[in-house]
């Protein structure tokens, strides 16, 4: 774990860190805001999975996070969303294959399974090696993302029953079996058999009868992918169904950017202090 960079904010550190991951055979990039408590006693962390096309880079310069977690005295630990660099599978003409767009699986087909388990990367390998060298407290942690991060966020706390204190999303990918962005990833990361499909589906999940966590999601309602891609009207189905708790918030005219995120992160890292304080 080598840092590259760091740069003071609110009282705290924006540091950025390269590491030779095992998960994803290549050099993985992250950052890390570490707070001003952080400096005397180990702090509970906040992980945050990125959307389609986006690095670490997008989330610590656009969301506005980083105050919000210097008071609240919590770390943020901020991903990249795929595997990068030389000899890495890649569509270079597509921006929803390849790098940048992970999609927070554990491939199984060729030529991505050597390179794309960021599932196991986001879930094992990142938080192990930031509980061994960073000022954190081993196993106290949420989750949160954003579009294909959001889907990541909601199908780790899903699938890891205890692992995460709590979970949000800001217009998460809530049915990708049926969606574009999710057919052409899963088909291509996981293979044509959709059953194997079910395993990364917030909704399938649900369908399931996995462990009840409560959700938090914002949706702006001026998002221009609500209609094609996020499907949120098939998770407050399920969740219906299921008697799963879900609070959904419709923001009246926001759409799918950072201005959104930026405007409720606040309120989504409070709830996430909440539930890491008990």
């Amino acid at each position: 774990m080598k840092q590259i960079e760091s740069i003071k904010e609110f009282g705290g550190w924006l540091n950025r860190y390269q590491h030779d991951s095992a998960c994803c055979d290549c050099t993985m990039t992250f950052s890390v805001y570490l707070p001003p408590r952080a400096a005397t006693e180990k702090v509970p962390v906040v992980y945050w999975l990125s959307g389609l096309t986006c690095t670490d880079n997008n989330v610590r310069t656009k969301a506005g996070a980083q105050r919000y977690a210097s008071e609240l005295g919590i770390a943020l630990v901020m991903p990249d969303t795929s595997p990068r660099g030389e000899g890495v599978a890649d569509e270079p003409d597509r921006y929803d294959l390849g790098m940048g767009a992970g999609f927070y699986v554990n491939a199984t087909e060729q030529p991505w399974v050597r390179h794309y388990l960021m599932y196991d990367y986001v879930t094992r390998e990142l938080p192990a090696l930031i509980e061994a060298e960073l000022p954190v407290v081993a196993g106290l942690k949420s989750i949160t993302g954003h579009s294909m991060g959001g889907h990541g966020a909601l199908v780790c706390a899903l699938r890891e029953p205890g692992a995460y204190r709590s979970v949000s999303a800001f217009a998460p990918i809530c049915h990708p079996s049926v969606c574009g962005w999710g057919q052409g990833c899963f088909g291509a990361y996981l293979g044509e058999n959709r059953e194997s499909w079910k395993a990364y589906d917030t909704v399938e999940l649900i369908r399931s009868g996995v462990a009840k966590i409560p959700l938090l999601i914002d949706q702006g309602t001026g998002d221009e992918f609500l209609a094609d891609q996020l499907h949120h009207q098939d998770l407050q189905a399920v969740c219906q169904e299921k008697d799963f708790p879900l609070t959904l918030r419709m923001q009246d005219g926001y759409d799918h950017s950072y201005h959104f995120i930026a405007t409720f992160i606040g309120e989504h890292l409070a709830y996430h202090a909440q539930a890491l304080s008990r």
